[in-house]
């Protein structure tokens, strides 16, 4: 297995022998508004993608955990090949069909692709009136044989949903979107801080990678915030902050 994190929540995924683009983000820096009801009025994404991006334009599959902006933009939507095997939550396949792509399959349980079986897990993108509102997310874990056993949670905090998917599953590898991102009102809706050091301590055998910081500018904690927080915590080995462009170490 490899993972190269690319920007915000878009990862470069190498596992069992195919690769997949998970929540392709690719619009040029400062080309969509900022998110509505935030603090701020930078526009996003608040920062270039970190090489050209024809060479993330060609994986086996694409998966998408949700629909939301920066997940599945329209640059994805202009630039991937629209033959392409795309993956998604239930739900999402009718409205990624009308878009063009032909090859939409959704997933509510489980599904095999080239050896590989992808199972969706669920979460909670936020509490609250904040929560419902921002719909539906998803995780997914990665299993296929002579490969760790990888878990994608996707846009939730931590909550009983995800600690279920930690149970039931023990993944080797954990990715989580962190950020903290939130709303003028309401709590966060992506995992901050402290949300990142629970999952740590209650799974210690994971090795996490916390991506999507330092990209939309509703999410306030950065990779220098999370990791002074982690050595805070004793935690700073236990969590890869990876750069835009950069190869995780497993």
């Amino acid at each position: 297995m490899k993972i190269q994190h690319i920007r915000n929540a878009t990862l470069w995924l190498e596992y069992g022998g195919s690769t997949f683009l998970i929540d392709p983000m690719l619009s040029e820096q400062g080309a969509n508004p900022p998110i509505f009801n935030t603090d701020n009025d930078r526009r996003n994404p608040l920062v270039p993608l970190p090489g050209a991006v024809e060479q993330w334009l060609s994986p086996n599959a694409i998966l998408v955990t949700h629909l939301h902006q920066d997940h599945w933009d329209a640059a994805a939507i202009s630039l991937l090949p629209h033959d392409l095997p795309l993956l998604c939550q239930e739900g999402d396949g009718d409205k990624l069909a009308k878009q063009g792509f032909e090859h939409t399959t959704e997933i509510s349980g489980s599904l095999t692709f080239n050896g590989i079986t992808i199972t969706r897990t669920d979460g909670r993108h936020g509490t609250g009136v904040t929560g419902k509102l921002m719909g539906k997310v998803s995780g997914f874990v990665f299993q296929a044989e002579g490969e760790p056993v990888l878990y994608v949670a996707g846009d939730t905090i931590w909550c009983d949903k995800v600690r279920m998917a930690l149970d039931v599953f023990k993944p080797e590898v954990t990715v989580v979107n962190a950020g903290g991102a939130q709303f003028l009102s309401g709590c966060h809706i992506t995992m901050n801080e402290q949300d990142v050091v629970d999952l740590c301590e209650y799974a210690p055998s994971t090795k996490v990678i916390a991506v999507h910081m330092d990209a939309i500018n509703h999410c306030l904690v950065t990779r220098d915030k999370l990791k002074a927080h982690l050595e805070k915590e004793s935690l700073g080995d236990r969590v890869q902050l990876p750069q835009d462009g950069e190869w995780c170490n497993l």
